[in-house]
């Protein structure tokens, strides 16, 4: 059982519901997120309902729930959930592109890469400033530098920053350049980090790991959501087979699957999953067919020279394309295109 507190609760109406709970023989645990608290309930759920902790002061809503990924499940939140993200929406409604290049190199690449994303149809803007690497001696981005320029873009395209955090020591950094955090498929499983970005303040966009199941996949939504930040966007990847003709295998399956299962939005990367730039345009196409709440494309301005993933970069031509798929299966699937938002007042502060 999860009791969730409104947000004008005080500290005072916290204690009380754990001193109920603790008076009735289970323990209570608090969570205290940016923007809610949350208490979580273990013991005898049938001895918390004869408390009657939804009429005690403070309290917005009490949930009980079975499934072990509690916040995120549909159990207790029936409706699939909306996440805006520097103004643009993700969820069951529209259809939201996010492209950008995998890593940032120069504000000249960064800055091209975004007017090809605009033109593919892209509302967010995605790119790593920091970057995870199986190799230590590849490319591992230019950190604050790459922030900065993010930022730039961000300014000139008005498109909105999705970033990739590493490490709990570096959301800190960078919250503040960000409109939404990134969680790598090789973080997945980092709960520190999880725990962190959950109370960073920013949106989150969780990448599946490349050998999670779904449950642990959700279950790292839970840490995130644990910890009071419920703007979680899933993002399936690809995960690890045995077949090798692709970088991954794109579980294609999994978008209606965890929309049965958990209310937060769930979208696709055709890059990562196939890891081969001819394989794109045909994996958005089925991601959009399937259902996905949007899409995440790797674009860069000159692919043979990418210091990142080029093999898997889209150019000119299947831009085109990925414009007229968007644009031609968005109204198909009964769904708004996002449009990128006015240059005004563009910045995380703005969300």
């Amino acid at each position: 059982m999860v009791v969730v507190m409104a947000p004008e609760a005080t500290q005072q109406d916290v204690d009380a519901v754990v001193e109920l709970v603790r008076a009735a023989g289970g323990d209570a645990f608090v969570s205290r997120g940016v923007t809610r608290t949350i208490v979580g309930l273990v013991g005898d759920v049938d001895a918390f309902d004869a408390l009657n902790l939804s009429n005690r002061r403070g309290v917005l809503d009490v949930v009980r729930i079975s499934a072990p990924y509690k916040l995120v499940s549909r159990e207790h939140h029936p409706d699939r959930s909306v996440i805006r993200v520097g103004g643009v929406p993700i969820g069951p409604d529209t259809l939201t592109v996010i492209a950008g290049p995998c890593a940032v190199e120069s504000p000249e690449q960064t800055l091209a890469a975004a007017h090809m994303a605009k033109a593919a149809g892209a509302s967010l803007l995605r790119g790593g400033a920091f970057k995870p690497r199986t190799s230590p001696y590849a490319y591992q981005g230019l950190g604050e530098r790459g922030l900065r320029i993010l930022a730039d873009v961000r300014d000139e395209t008005g498109l909105p920053v999705v970033t990739e955090v590493i490490d709990p020591a570096s959301v800190e950094l960078v919250a503040p350049y960000a409109d939404m955090l990134q969680i790598g498929t090789r973080n997945m499983h980092n709960f520190a980090l999880l725990q962190a970005v959950g109370t960073a303040g920013r949106p989150v966009l969780l990448k599946r790991g490349f050998g999670a199941t779904i449950e642990e996949w959700l279950m790292a939504a839970e840490y995130i959501a644990q910890r009071g930040n419920l703007d979680i966007v899933l993002c399936e990847r690809g995960i690890r087979t045995f077949e090798t003709a692709t970088r991954n295998t794109l579980d294609i399956s999994a978008v209606p699957v965890v929309q049965r299962l958990s209310h937060l939005p769930v979208i696709v990367d055709p890059s990562h999953s196939g890891g081969r730039r001819d394989l794109v345009v045909p994996l958005t196409r089925a991601a959009l067919a399937v259902g996905a709440d949007g899409v995440m494309i790797d674009v860069h301005p000159d692919p043979r020279t990418a210091l990142c993933d080029g093999d898997q970069a889209v150019t000119r031509p299947e831009i085109d394309d990925l414009a007229h798929i968007v644009a031609v299966l968005s109204p198909l699937m009964g769904r708004t295109l996002t449009r990128p938002r006015a240059r005004a007042g563009v910045g995380p502060g703005t969300r």
